[in-house]
């Protein structure tokens, strides 16, 4: 399968600690990679990395064929960080908008990618809502909405589901989804190993250090657990065991 981001050797340090200790991973074309860990493992510093945001020490990192972060880059990976990057004083739709209009090579198609976008996150029915009126899920998904207005390529997503209830992640999971099928590569972030099932590559990070990069189905082959929590788990004590 095509390669959207490659990681080869990165290591990141900083103030005098390795942050991402060598890292060596694949994210393929057209579908959702799942990038996982507990908190502070490294896993926002990869995704910095994968969208030109972060100094690196070492190693290389391409993307869609160029280095990261550079200038053609700029329209075809969009970036959703863990806080939703909104005006809570403009509408759903003027916000959207708003970031449509930084793309101006997009703008004789740029309505119908303003309805797209928010479509593509379920808030056609509050698209005239003022965001300062919206739940916490609701703003992330403006946010999204914000980034899917430009139609990247690439779509980074640093733990979008975080706070969500059990219904607004699945419906998110369900986006993203399709999203994939319509082409777009994805690489989301996570905590919370259950969502590695939606995933159809998973890049698994503890300490700064790659545990694994492989598919939900090999994790668990590889480890004989029932689920991918124990799967994780017993990956991490196997390797441990033989360093």
């Amino acid at each position: 399968m095509d390669t959207a981001i490659a990681f080869d050797g990165l290591t990141v340090s900083r103030g005098g600690a390795v942050v991402l200790d060598a890292i060596t991973a694949r994210v393929p074309r057209g579908s959702i990679t799942g990038l996982l860990g507990p908190s502070g493992c490294g896993k926002t510093t990869l995704m910095r990395v994968a969208v030109g945001a972060q100094r690196i020490t070492s190693g290389t990192t391409t993307v869609l064929g160029r280095p990261a972060g550079a200038r053609p880059l700029r329209s075809e990976v969009g970036y959703v960080t863990q806080s939703p990057a909104v005006y809570s004083d403009l509408t759903v739709d003027q916000n959207v908008q708003y970031f449509a209009a930084m793309y101006p090579a997009r703008r004789a198609t740029a309505a119908a990618d303003v309805g797209d976008a928010i479509a593509a996150v379920g808030l056609d029915r509050l698209r005239s809502r003022p965001v300062d009126r919206l739940s916490g899920g609701q703003r992330s998904r403006v946010s999204i909405a914000c980034a899917l207005v430009a139609r990247p390529r690439l779509l980074v997503l640093d733990e979008p589901t975080v706070g969500l209830d059990p219904v607004l992640r699945a419906e998110l999971w369900e986006r993203f989804t399709s999203l994939a099928d319509s082409g777009t590569t994805l690489l989301v972030s996570s905590h919370v190993m259950d969502e590695a099932a939606h995933c159809a590559r998973l890049i698994l990070l503890r300490e700064g250090r790659l545990v694994g990069d492989l598919t939900p189905a090999e994790l668990l082959g590889r480890t004989g657990a029932g689920n991918l929590d124990d799967a994780f788990l017993a990956l991490i004590r196997s390797q441990e065991a033989h360093s």
